[in-house]
């Protein structure tokens, strides 16, 4: 898989995805947002897109599917 994602992202996009996935561990965590933001050094809107997503249960899909991975 992560030959695939190489090969059709930029690293921006990949160190992108690694934040976001880090935002979403954070704020399971309870971690501030503006501690979030500092901590990775993204802007506050990003955090905050996080965290609405999570709330609306977008991020439920994508750990469901990250769980089903590590079991194989």
């Amino acid at each position: 898989m992560e030959a695939v994602l190489t090969a059709i992202l930029t690293q921006k996009e990949i160190k992108e995805i690694e934040n976001r996935l880090q935002i979403f561990e954070m704020l399971s965590d309870h971690i501030p947002q503006r501690d979030i933001a500092t901590s990775l050094g993204v802007g506050i809107a990003t955090v905050t897109r996080g965290a609405r997503a999570m709330r609306e249960g977008q991020f439920d899909v994508l750990a469901k599917h990250l769980n089903k991975s590590k079991k194989m």
